[in-house]
């Protein structure tokens, strides 16, 4: 299949499933689409089995596995995302949770991927560097689809802002944490380094982490700075919007060409469009614009990564082992989410305040999502990757459906309070 067929298939589905949750199920667009192509794709299979005369299930496989999810989503649309999702996060509110954003992000990610990796490792067997890199790819959170649920939740506003933010970087930082650990579980795989060779191997690291994060963040703000200070001398709408849609396209593709952090630079330039930019780079009616613009990108985008989510079960292998495994991967999750979110918040509790319920509305509501199915689809060919695929879907999956569907209720219950936070 070409490329403008398969965009075009994506697009239909995502409709079809799309107006089937409108009229039937009736729940958040997001969650509702995946859940339909999810149940659909396990009918497939189904129907195979008994009809395996159709292969029904093959067709559709070798559709699902010629779509290449990994450089979908890492080289197309992770950046329009995270740009979308930073163009709504305003600097100055931003700015107030800035301490608890930043450990939450970096802390907050190591702290989860060293309980899974570790606790990875124990219950499957699995080498301890090869289960920290399944920590790292599953850390990052992914809150697309439950921040409407907050919404309408009534949440406040500093609890929204923290889930935003967190999410928007901890995705870039999760993505380097991940390419490091891959470096090191994979790169020296079957060389017996030894002491020396391993200190080169961590300093090496090191410096890749400092290059990617670092060199990701001053070319976002770079970008965007250049891009803002142009649009100043702009008024006309439509070409501010397509100025805009370049920065996140054209600032992407540098920063992989220059091996920075493009996720970073994509969440540094969309913060500075759209908090500064938009006050003192745009007309009322360019605002108007670019918001209704990036919404939509926002909304389209989402809904076809979601229907990615559940159509790639056709590349998961349900081995009994497999399955064992990722339920107790789910748990696991858990545990390593609510150590990512506990202790940053204890380190900060001398120093300030927190409303109630903000442990358990950010361990429940933080959401696993397509970043981290990606990034297992990417990783090498290998005896593990089969089992980190399963555990990876089943987490992401248990986490979109179960967690985003009644993360709306938790907040309602322990969450509407005042703002303390």
């Amino acid at each position: 299949m070409t490329i403008l067929q398969i965009a075009s298939l994506l697009i239909v589905l995502a409709a079809a499933f799309g107006t089937v949750n409108y009229f039937v199920l009736r729940l958040p667009s997001s969650i509702g689409i995946l859940l339909v192509a999810l149940v659909t794709s396990l009918a497939m299979l189904g129907l195979d089995q008994l009809l395996p005369h159709f292969a029904l299930a093959d067709q559709l496989r070798d559709m699902v596995l010629g779509i290449d999810f990994s450089d979908a989503l890492l080289e197309g649309m992770l950046g329009l995302l995270l740009f979308a999702g930073a163009l709504h996060v305003k600097v100055s509110e931003l700015r107030q949770q800035w301490a608890i954003v930043l450990l939450m992000a970096t802390l907050g990610v190591a702290v989860s991927t060293v309980i899974v990796g570790l606790g990875f490792a124990w219950l499957t067997g699995m080498p301890l560097l090869v289960a920290l890199v399944f920590g790292a790819l599953i850390s990052p959170t992914d809150p697309v689809a439950v921040l409407g649920v907050l919404r309408e939740a009534e949440l406040r506003k500093s609890l929204e802002t923290t889930i935003a933010g967190e999410s928007l970087f901890n995705d870039g930082v999760g993505y380097v944490v991940y390419l490091v650990l891959v470096g090191l579980a994979f790169g020296a795989t079957g060389h017996g380094a030894g002491g020396g060779e391993e200190q080169s191997q961590v300093a090496a690291a090191a410096q890749l982490f400092a290059r990617e994060a670092l060199g990701g963040a001053l070319i976002g703000l770079g970008l965007g700075y250049l891009v803002f200070r142009i649009m100043r001398h702009i008024d006309d709408a439509a070409l501010e919007v397509l100025i805009t849609l370049a920065l996140a396209f054209g600032g992407y593709e540098l920063s992989v060409a220059l091996h920075v952090s493009a996720p970073i630079m994509a969440v540094c330039a969309g913060l500075l469009i759209g908090d500064i930019g938009a006050r003192h780079g745009m007309s009322e009616r360019t605002r108007d614009y670019v918001e209704t613009f990036w919404h939509l990108i926002d909304e389209i985008l989402n809904a076809v990564l979601f229907l990615l989510i559940g159509l790639e079960v056709f590349a998961v292998a349900f081995e009994q082992d497999f399955l064992l495994a990722a339920v107790l991967a789910v748990g696991l999750a858990l545990v390593a989410r609510l150590g990512a979110v506990a202790i940053p918040i204890l380190l900060l509790r001398p120093l300030r305040s927190f409303g109630p319920g903000t442990v358990q509305i950010m361990t429940w509501g933080g959401l696993k999502g397509g970043i981290s199915v990606a990034l297992a689809l990417s990783l090498p060919e290998g005896e593990w990757k089969g089992l980190i695929l399963t555990a990876t879907y089943c987490v992401v999956i248990f986490s979109i459906v179960v967690q985003g569907l009644t993360v709306g209720k938790l907040a309602n219950r322990v969450g509407r309070q005042p703002d303390l936070m």
